[in-house]
């Protein structure tokens, strides 16, 4: 392999990575809550929590009353929040969130490993 088909290779992999990310974020943005909810999981288990939070909203979005949906997205706002300031906004808005999970389904349990 030559000097520049190396540099080429080097150049061409992470932006064709990153494009095949992009496309399963489209393909996941159109999925079923349930997809969503994984995806939010599996990005949630990397600390990516902005990422995770998007996958959980467009759950919600699809379901507002998927008891998972309302109880993963209010602990990844905690999450976010938790740092801040004691009384944060978010930290209510999480609190709502995981009151509506719990109203929705008295009997639900977190499953982080999926």
């Amino acid at each position: 392999m030559t000097l520049a088909a190396l540099f080429l290779a080097a150049a061409v992999l992470p932006a064709a990575q990153e494009g095949a990310a992009r496309a399963e974020r489209a393909v996941q943005s159109a999925g079923s809550p349930e997809s969503h909810i994984e995806a939010g999981l599996k990005e949630f288990k990397r600390r990516r929590f902005a990422r995770a939070q998007e996958h959980f909203e467009q759950a919600l979005q699809a379901n507002p009353d998927d008891a998972a949906a309302n109880f993963y997205l209010g602990y990844t706002i905690y999450k976010i929040a938790e740092p801040k300031r004691p009384f944060h906004p978010d930290k209510q808005r999480a609190a709502e969130l995981f009151a509506k999970a719990y109203s929705l389904d008295p009997t639900f349990k977190p499953a982080w490993h999926r």
